[in-house]
């Protein structure tokens, strides 16, 4: 994956609450989702947005990345979000519900219309039958960085519920991985509802990386540290990564084409997969 920047807790802060937005510059999350949404009242949707701008034009966040996600265009809001996030100097938009790329199409026409910086990318909200079924084009976009999966909505639209191991959701899941990976697109788990269930919480985050997530969103400060230390990848990972490529890179010079690590053969897989790893853990230290 060429996109290695941290994103291993991603909050989402309510746009209409101007002191959680101020509180979000000292939470140490790697990026943060300026919800004009879900998490805001119709009648707080102006105000809501134009917090949302003036935040991300303060440019006083620091290292973390600075996202909006605007209402859908099928709302009343979600054309006047564009156009306002289009300049506000965030990194991307996060767009709910996508279901096809001729929607991506018009989002992106939207963006370059009221003036979005070419590197405005956006991320693409997978929480329908539709995406799931479309997600290999979804994840082709080329406007496209990041999936995010709506595990909320997508259990709602399966009439089941987000369950103790996500089981009936590990299928959709998996597939959306797979569209992710094919594309090379960065993919962050879903929500973990209960803030007052911090063992749960760490349960699914930790069930989120073995799956292949690059890190998880979030709905309470409270679970970025926990976040930050299951995305993170250990001193034991970084110091056995660092072997193997010690060790390959000495078996070439010397001709040898059998490497064991700790008992463990090694192989060119292995050594990208160390490679990745430590630069994982070097974009984590630049920020600190």
């Amino acid at each position: 994956m060429s996109d290695l920047r941290p994103r291993r807790s991603v909050l989402y802060m309510p746009s209409s609450n101007e002191r959680a937005l101020e509180k979000a510059k000292s939470i140490a999350c790697d990026a943060l989702i300026f919800d004009l949404e879900d998490a805001v009242a119709p009648d707080a949707k102006d105000a809501a947005r134009a917090n949302a701008v003036a935040a991300a034009r303060s440019g006083e966040y620091g290292y973390r990345e600075v996202t909006i996600r605007c209402n859908g265009l099928d709302t009343p809001w979600g054309a006047d979000d564009l156009a306002a996030a289009a300049t506000s100097g965030a990194a991307s938009v996060v767009i709910p519900k996508v279901n096809s790329v001729d929607y991506l199409n018009e989002i992106e026409q939207r963006l370059d219309a009221a003036g979005a910086p070419a590197e405005m990318t956006i991320w693409a909200m997978i929480e329908t039958p539709t995406a799931i079924m479309d997600v290999r084009a979804i994840a082709r976009h080329p406007r496209v960085n990041v999936l995010v999966m709506g595990n909320n909505d997508l259990a709602k639209e399966l009439r089941t519920g987000v369950l103790p191991e996500r089981t009936p959701l590990i299928p959709h899941l998996a597939l959306a991985l797979l569209g992710a990976r094919e594309a090379d697109k960065v993919i962050l788990d879903g929500v973990y509802n209960d803030v007052r269930d911090p063992d749960g919480f760490l349960v699914e985050a930790e069930q989120g990386k073995a799956m292949g997530f690059d890190g998880k969103t979030l709905v309470h400060p409270s679970q970025v540290d926990p976040a930050n230390e299951v995305w993170a990848p250990s001193a034991d990972e970084v110091d056995f990564s660092r072997r193997v490529i010690e060790a390959f890179e000495e078996a070439e010079a010397e001709g040898r084409g059998v490497v064991t690590v700790d008992g463990r053969m090694i192989e060119n897989l292995h050594v990208e997969n160390a490679k990745r790893i430590l630069a994982v853990a070097d974009a984590i230290a630049a920020i600190g």
